[in-house]
């Protein structure tokens, strides 16, 4: 099973499809990395050699930002706007949809659960 910035690659996938698997990296990103690296798109990510692997690893580590790093840099960047006191960064602290969705109805991803409603007897 190949290894590659802490993760470890499904078996038996295409290597295109093998490297989404790695936060930071989408099919687009994937097929520039196999295409820089020299290597055929339809190889299964358990028939990697030790060198197409160290292809695959150097490209990611010269050109690309993946896993742990661009995880701490998304959370500095909303640290960021929740200091500055903005509005993204109000929505942010708040928990609420940040760019412009509606939130009277929907916005049940950010909001959570519905909460009963409160009702006095008459």
């Amino acid at each position: 099973m190949a290894r590659i910035a802490g993760v470890d690659l499904p078996r038996n996938k295409r290597i295109d499809i093998a490297l989404t698997y790695i936060y930071g990296i989408g099919r687009t990103s994937a097929d520039e990395i196999v295409e820089k690296a020299d290597l055929d798109a339809s190889t299964r990510s358990d028939k990697l050699t030790e060198g197409e692997i160290r292809r695959i690893r150097d490209v990611i580590d010269d050109e690309y930002q993946v896993e742990g790093d661009l995880r701490r840099e998304v959370q500095m960047n909303i640290k960021r706007l929740k200091d500055l006191g903005c509005y993204r960064g109000l929505r942010h602290r708040r928990g609420l949809p940040v760019r412009g969705q509606r939130t009277r109805t929907n916005a049940r991803t950010r909001r959570g659960p519905r909460r009963a409603m409160v009702r006095k007897k008459r």
